[in-house]
């Protein structure tokens, strides 16, 4: 096949790919067999004369070799590169005990799939319940403020990316890519998620998808169990040998993989407890602002905004504070979203963005967050852990003390003022707000920051900082405060078969890194274990 790069498409064009492949070749229609798109980008830089970009491989029935004679010196064409899976072969050590992947977030669930698939039979435990009964739970406490410290966003099946907008982008530069989103795709996701620039699945497509995976390691043979916290770990001479789950059940195992999350506090301190390697590490903290969506798109697309072709618009947004060094900025934008409660313990409020595969609620949501270093909280291993909690709780009380959320309005909050009830548009967070004064649940210097990022974010965006946009609080789960530390191999430096993967273990950000991450560490385990 050839491949063409950077091939652009007016957003009005509706000349079919086939044909425009063709021309670009300078060769007959009918000369073309197949096109498969390799990758489709918005640019949108010109609001006059939008555009995708796409990249196309393109099946000719003429030799390759004449096409590209012809057109000598386009380097835009050339001849497409077969992907080739690696062949993972095992290794020579034999386990002792099946492998045990702790969390059935994107890391552990891949881990967990991975294995399954080579013929390693792992067990998956999972703290939190089924994606079934754990979507009845989130909703219940979205309706009724009824709080399950079991069975929330933050775990349960599918981990805390489940209740999010499902966005698959990363900065990581991975061959495995690929391959991971195949699985989503043979799961039941979209297939576009394979060439779009910006993939999303949406939280209603991604509980189906969690659900056939679950399955399809069942099949292959591994276990699934639920409601069942690791509690404890048996570590001899630096060698895992075991775990405890529910504080009752012995696991005898040798090869462990922690794919906790970033909000398992109770299994951070106990991995601490016990002496495993780990060191603090800087997040981000702030609050939820919410426009309407069409806001952003006329920003983003200008006169094309409302065009069938354009999906809602994103915007990612940086300010840098040359007084203080802080940086305030956009995280987890959902176009068409809402924001939702995320709270994992009693006594504390956390919001988060989520949007459906659609992404057609009419508002955008986005956190507008302050970096957060160790030196803020004494640098202490868990010393972020407990800053977070303190300002989750602050948020608890502030919010009147049953999970609704502190709520104040740009306008209130640049002038130190509180009440105003005229919303640019009706605040999403259920169960529901309070109107506070921000500052009294979050840190002076990220409120600061804040204050100064948003005449900043208006100069970029018309309308971001409207006296009307609504802001919710808090926002502090952006990613671990703690990096359990390993070596190249995946495991812990100082605990021998304890494999900290994902998000959880401070080396992810996102579904796909932490997905990557867990497909990585699992064969690590292959390529040195056999069954």
């Amino acid at each position: 096949m050839l491949r063409i790069i950077n091939m652009r498409v007016l957003l009005d064009n509706e000349t079919s790919l086939n044909t425009l492949a063709a021309k670009r070749l300078k060769i007959p229609p009918q000369a073309v067999l197949e096109v498969v798109i390799v990758r489709r980008a918005l640019d949108a830089r010109r609001k006059s004369n939008i555009s995708f970009v796409y990249t196309l491989d393109v099946k000719v029935a003429v030799p390759e070799g004449q096409v590209l004679s012809r057109l000598k010196g386009d380097k835009d064409i050339s001849v497409a590169k077969e992907y080739v899976p690696e062949v993972i072969v095992q290794g020579q050590n034999t386990l002792e005990h099946p492998p045990v992947v702790i969390g059935f977030g994107p890391a552990g669930m891949l881990a967990a799939l991975t294995l399954a698939q080579h013929g390693y039979k792992p067990i998956l435990l999972e703290r939190g319940r089924n994606i079934e009964q754990r979507t009845r739970d989130v909703s219940t406490f979205w309706q009724t403020g009824q709080f399950d410290a079991i069975s929330n966003v933050q775990f349960g099946e599918g981990g805390a990316g489940t209740f999010s907008d499902g966005k698959l982008t990363t900065r990581v530069n991975d061959p495995l890519m690929r391959q991971v989103l195949d699985i989503l795709i043979k799961a039941g996701a979209p297939e576009e998620i394979a060439y779009l620039h910006k993939p999303h699945i949406g939280t209603d497509k991604l509980r189906e998808i969690v659900k056939s995976i679950r399955q399809e390691i069942i099949a292959l043979g591994g276990r699934v169990e639920f409601e069942s916290k690791v509690t404890d770990i048996d570590v001899t001479e630096g060698q895992l040998k075991g775990i405890v789950v529910n504080e009752t059940t012995y696991i005898p195992c040798c090869a462990a993989l922690f794919a906790i999350g970033h909000s398992a506090r109770d299994t951070y301190e106990m991995l601490h407890r016990q002496g495993v390697t780990m060191e603090a590490k800087a997040f981000s903290m702030g609050v939820r602002i919410e426009h309407p969506q069409e806001v952003i798109d006329t920003s983003q697309y200008g006169i094309s905004a409302g065009h069938p072709q354009l999906k809602a618009a994103d915007y990612a947004l940086v300010y840098h504070a040359k007084d203080t060094g802080r940086t305030a900025y956009s995280f987890c934008m959902c176009p068409g979203g809402l924001v939702v409660a995320a709270s994992s313990e009693t006594g504390g409020v956390v919001t988060n963005g989520m949007s459906l595969y659609n992404r057609a609620s009419g508002v955008a949501n986005s956190a507008l967050v302050v970096n957060v270093t160790p030196e803020d909280f004494g640098g202490e291993v868990l010393g972020g852990i407990n800053f977070q909690r303190k300002y989750e709780q602050l948020a608890f009380v502030c919010g009147g003390g049953n999970y609704h959320a502190p709520l104040q309005t740009v306008g209130d909050f640049l002038a130190g003022t509180t009440g105003s009830t005229a919303f640019a548009t009706k605040p999403s967070y259920k169960p529901g707000v309070r109107a506070a004064d921000l500052r009294q649940c979050l840190p002076d210097f990220v409120t600061n920051t804040l204050a100064q990022a948003l005449p900043d974010f208006e100069r970029k965006i018309k309308g971001f900082a409207s006296p009307e946009a609504v802001m919710i609080g808090v926002e502090t789960r952006t990613s671990a405060p703690v990096r359990i530390l390993r070596g190249s191999d995946y495991q812990s430096l100082n605990t021998k078969g304890l494999y900290p993967i994902g998000e959880g273990a401070g080396y992810a950000g996102g579904i796909m890194s932490a997905a990557l991450d867990g497909l990585n560490s699992a064969i690590s385990i292959i390529k040195k274990s056999k069954v």
